[in-house]
């Protein structure tokens, strides 16, 4: 005499299964595009020539890790951000929001410091790095403005790229679910 099956379980579980596997090879092509991503902004931040400054989301990617400038005509607001010094010390980052001539605002991490007290700055024209801000960007100024000392250099290996360390789990749990439903298969028989 045969069993059967139990139709529903494993429907449920062969639709999991298969939604692992697919997010596992999802997460294995997301490694490559954020290898292809990194080496473009490795590439990028050899690149002296200059860009704009971006005015829109749509124009961040491809100034990310060039050189910009901004002309910081008022500062609105100035802030401390956690930072790391040129030489690799911890610290705060001190940044100024400015608002440009044409009425947009930017950005602007002036340096570094080990305190947290941020510094008089009226603004002006700021040379440096255009740098990944949570959705947004800022100008890592180069060289550091009102007396602080210089911020590293933004560096595109900060951003992480463990899509296949993703992709190992996604597989993981695929294999997982595959011997635990064979297991209360083979259950099933023994109690049946």
């Amino acid at each position: 005499m045969t069993r059967k099956l139990p139709i529903f379980a494993t429907l449920v579980v062969g639709a999991a299964v298969a939604t692992m596997i697919a997010l596992g090879i999802w997460q294995m092509n997301r490694a490559g595009w954020k290898a292809d991503l990194l080496s473009r902004y490795e590439t990028a931040l050899e690149d002296s020539d200059p860009v704009a400054w971006p005015r829109d989301p749509a124009g961040y990617e491809a100034a990310l890790y060039r050189r910009s400038s901004v002309n910081c005509t008022q500062v609105t607001a100035r802030d401390a951000i956690a930072g790391r010094s040129e030489s690799g010390e911890t610290g705060w980052a001190q940044t100024a929001t400015c608002i440009l001539p044409d009425g947009e605002r930017a950005v602007v991490a002036l340096g570094w410091a080990r305190d947290v007290e941020t510094r008089d700055w009226e603004g002006g024209t700021v040379q440096g790095y255009v740098s990944p801000a949570g959705e947004g960007v800022r100008l890592v100024a180069a060289p550091a403005q009102a007396g602080l000392e210089q911020l590293a250099r933004p560096d595109p290996n900060d951003l992480p790229n463990n899509h296949l360390s993703y992709a190992v789990q996604w597989f993981f749990f695929a294999a997982t679910a595959v011997v635990i439903y064979l297991l209360a298969l083979r259950r099933r028989r023994k109690d049946g």
